[in-house]
């Protein structure tokens, strides 16, 4: 079933537009979840939140592309229902990520307003525009799906340890924009 037609089941509030919208990104759902959360039960949670939150939104939302609309709220729930889980513990998977990341992005504690959040957004944004598309899939499988090195290596069909390099010598560069940028010191 086209998008289209799944979001005219969700204006009609017609219960088939979850079953739909299941069948169609589901899995995409799910793996976003399981990246992050790493618990079958909190996974399914992840899933049916994720499911309401579009029932709840569209309308009057319409959103292009469905896909990575449903994957931002399910990535958005999983994070939350992380940070939930590991208030007091550090664990090796979602954390992994974000300390990658920690060096070149400040932290959001550190942000001082949502103005500064939003303007490192956009920055962020940019700097992806200027990356060839083999870097952007490789970033953004890694820093907003959370996809383990291996995984990022099979999807590209290169190693591991060629990904890694790749995430490393991205990671750098946006340091280094953001201090262009005047985001980082």
């Amino acid at each position: 079933m086209e998008d289209s037609q799944i979001i005219a089941l969700f204006y009609e509030r017609s219960e088939q537009a979850i079953a739909e919208l299941d069948r169609k990104y589901g899995a995409a759902v799910r793996k976003t979840a399981a990246n992050i959360l790493h618990d079958r039960q909190d996974e399914e949670e992840c899933l049916s939140d994720t499911y309401l939150g579009v029932w709840n939104s569209v309308p009057p939302q319409n959103p292009r592309p469905l896909r990575t609309y449903v994957c931002r709220i399910a990535r958005n729930l999983a994070v939350k229902r992380y940070h939930a889980n590991t208030a007091q513990k550090r664990s090796g998977g979602y954390e992994l990520v974000l300390d990658e990341l920690a060096e070149c992005i400040p932290s959001t504690v550190d942000v001082e307003s949502d103005y500064a959040a939003r303007e490192l957004s956009a920055a962020i944004s940019r700097f992806l525009d200027t990356l060839s598309y083999e870097d952007r899939f490789c970033f953004l499988r890694r820093y907003w799906y959370a996809d383990p090195v291996a995984e990022i290596a099979r999807m590209t069909r290169l190693d591991a340890h060629r990904i890694s390099v790749r995430l490393y010598r991205t990671r750098e560069k946006l340091h280094r924009y953001l201090k262009e940028e005047g985001l980082l010191e």
